[in-house]
């Protein structure tokens, strides 16, 4: 008799209740291993793969790409004894004994039973790739992919299981143009029929895996996206999880993930700390020259040099110089806790949505390591490989809004921090210069800050001392 074990949405950290099933490298009938890359879940911080806990076979799929677990919720079944070797009377186990489910024991067991009906071996082919072809898989060592920490086994604590032949063979329906199953009612199948929907593309919500009627309406609703809103050359990927309202004149997304996250945190940063913006129109002539002449620089062949690496040195000076304005506001303690280093945010534009990674110790970086690490971070957020950990702990940020041609903003704090500089674009303009008028390279900077223990004086100062580093990086020798 198959022993199972159920494994449960795992505690992600940070504080997070819940994730995005993003896709499964793994599909019912696939003879699995300890460690084994299982799934890819989205956190509203960055996407985590989450390894396998278990020797096996998979035996259930309980949650569909795309929907939305909360932690502890049961997401996959196994059979740990393919084989029968347990013997017939082999309990029914949950996957949480295992080390990578051990932070989501807090789920009650009566939930888990509750989940779990008699193993059916069919699996929608809209969710999950062939029962006899595993998708997939490589390595996080290889794919340089996030990994959750701390789950998992050590790696050669366990061997792989062969695969029990016919153990798991499909049964059920036909889907509409597949060979796989699918599991609909007759009067289902006769709706999809009518409305034009492959039964193979659905996400079922019923119980085993069954396709309801609302399934249907609700795929034939996100085709009429689509359809409404491919245009040649662009797909418009931030409409493909949205549905058609208004006759098809409107696309609702529901938001969540990253979205949802930055939507919390900008709201109640903006409602709970009285920002502050001052301003600052600069002559960097002497920033662009440095830029150039350190792109032609052999120490400097293998970083990225930009105005920004420039900037965020001026910035960590001026913190030097203002240590005070390197805080965050404790509002449970009623207290100002002054940080003693600095880890520096640099805010992107991601894929996922505006994400916020962070330098750590930037104030210790000479300008070479700082290009490497700004390098590295923004490459990482550009692919969407941003950890958890390079989220956390951020102590003051930099947006750089230059690049997309705006001259300025009245940035909103990044929550627990209590500065914000907006770097703008630079632009050759008449500007007097040692009494005549002439042509230079001009910014404008923007510096938001928490003015419960930011007075105006201090943001004006630091914001004064990036623009002297900024007019110039001479300076930056006095000060450093």
């Amino acid at each position: 008799m198959p022993t199972f074990e159920i494994f449960h949405m795992p505690d992600a950290g940070e504080g997070l209740t819940e994730a995005d099933v993003v896709s499964w490298r793994v599909a019912p009938g696939d003879t699995v291993e300890v460690n084994q890359p299982l799934l890819e879940i989205e956190t509203a911080k960055s996407l985590v793969e989450l390894p396998c806990p278990v020797d096996g076979v998979v035996t259930r799929i309980l949650v569909a790409e795309g929907e939305t677990v909360e932690v502890g919720a049961p997401i996959i079944e196994f059979d740990v004894d393919p084989g029968g070797v347990a013997g017939d009377d082999a309990p029914v186990a949950e996957a949480s004994e295992s080390p990578v489910a051990a932070v989501a024991q807090a789920a009650p067991a009566a939930q888990a039973e509750a989940a779990r009906v008699e193993p059916a071996h069919t699996q929608p082919a809209a969710t999950q790739p062939s029962p006899t072809q595993s998708a997939p898989a490589s390595s996080p060592q290889e794919d340089g992919g996030a990994v959750l920490v701390g789950y998992g086994v050590k790696a050669g604590s366990a061997h792989r299981r062969a695969r029990k032949e016919g153990a798991l063979d499909p049964i059920g329906g036909a889907g509409e143009a597949s060979d796989y199953p699918v599991l609909a009612k007759p009067p289902v199948r006769k709706l999809a029929r009518e409305m034009g929907v492959d039964l193979t593309t659905v996400s079922p919500s019923g119980p085993g895996g069954l396709v309801t009627r609302e399934d249907v309406e609700q795929a034939a609703k996100s085709r009429e996206v689509r359809t409404l809103a491919t245009y040649p050359g662009d797909d418009q990927p931030w409409l493909q999880s949205g549905y058609s309202s208004d006759g098809g004149r409107s696309t609702r997304v529901p938001v969540k993930s990253v979205r949802k996250r930055t939507a919390e945190a900008m709201v109640k940063s903006a409602f709970t700390a009285p920002h502050v913006s001052v301003f600052h129109t600069v002559d960097v002539t002497e920033t662009m020259n440095l830029v150039q002449r350190l792109k032609a620089d052999r120490d400097f062949q293998d970083v990225r040099v930009t105005p920004l690496l420039i900037v965020a040195k001026a910035l960590l000076l001026a913190v030097r110089r203002h240590p005070e304005i390197n805080a965050s506001w404790d509002d449970q303690a009623q207290e100002i806790v002054y940080k003693h280093f600095v880890n520096l945010g640099i805010a992107a534009s991601t894929p996922r949505g505006l994400l916020v990674p962070n330098i750590k110790d930037a104030h210790r970086l000479p300008l070479h390591e700082l290009a490497l690490e700004l390098g590295e971070l923004t490459a990482a957020a550009r692919a969407g490989k941003t950890t958890p950990g390079a989220l956390a702990g951020g102590t003051i940020t930099i947006t750089n809004v230059g690049p997309l041609g705006i001259d300025t903003g009245t940035p909103i704090l990044n929550p627990g921090e209590a500065a914000i500089l907006a770097f703008g674009a630079i632009r050759e303009q008449p500007w007097v210069h040692q009494g005549e008028i002439t042509i230079r390279w001009v910014t404008q900077l923007a510096l938001s800050f928490d003015h419960r223990f930011v007075d105006g004086e201090l943001g004006a100062r630091v914001l004064a001392d990036i623009g002297r580093v900024m007019n110039d990086p001479a300076q930056g020798l006095v000060w450093g």
